[in-house]
């Protein structure tokens, strides 16, 4: 799953966006409530918060390699 905004883009690998424990984990991480759940429990990106990313790194610090990228939309996609 991919989520672009103006400024940054949030990707969640499809085997992770289904893992109710890590879209739990990443919803408590996020400052800026960019992460939330589904009914089912699956990884919920919330369009109207991405933009809002600070850059602190915690969604990937909580999430096993490569299931979670934050793109740089303004630095042709340059990953953090």
């Amino acid at each position: 799953m991919r989520t672009d905004a103006l400024f940054i883009g949030i990707e969640v690998a499809d085997e992770a966006a289904r893992d109710a424990q890590l879209a739990a984990r990443l919803e408590e991480v996020c400052p800026v409530d960019i992460y939330g759940q589904t009914p089912e429990g699956d990884v919920q990106i919330v369009e109207g918060n991405v933009d809002e990313c600070v850059l602190c790194r915690l969604c990937l610090d909580a999430a096993p390699a490569g299931a979670v990228r934050v793109l740089k939309l303004y630095e042709d996609d340059a990953e953090l």
